[in-house]
């Protein structure tokens, strides 16, 4: 069974590497390339935890899920380095928070289930 959270982040990371590559250059390949690392972990992490058993390895869940935030805090410094340079709009912004915020809303959620369950 897969997770609510998959489609979500591939519509995520999608949308933002679309931004991205419309980056100035040099800001293409250091802010970008930061942020695009950072969204490969995270969907790398998100596809760990569809695997894994959650009564035996409840404990690596939660730490993964606990870097999967540490890596959605990071994406939002980044963007809001991204306004305030100019680099993007603000709707592009707006669009991109509102997807890190439902990201990180169901994030919480497993965190507290995991939690509840341990």
């Amino acid at each position: 069974k897969q997770l609510i959270l998959i489609p979500k982040i591939e519509d995520y990371i999608e949308y933002m590497i679309n931004i991205i590559l419309k980056l100035p250059r040099t800001e293409k390949f250091n802010i970008g390339n930061e942020y695009k690392l950072s969204l490969y972990k995270m969907m790398y992490a998100v596809l760990y935890i569809n695997k894994i058993n959650r009564k035996k390895q409840v404990l690596e869940g939660i730490e993964l899920l606990n870097k999967i935030d540490t890596e959605l805090n990071c994406q939002r410094i980044y963007l809001r380095i991204m306004r305030k340079q100019k680099w993007i709009d603000i709707k592009k912004f707006d669009v991109s928070m509102s997807k890190i915020y439902e990201i990180g809303k169901i994030i919480g959620g497993l965190i507290k289930n995991y939690a509840k369950n341990n």
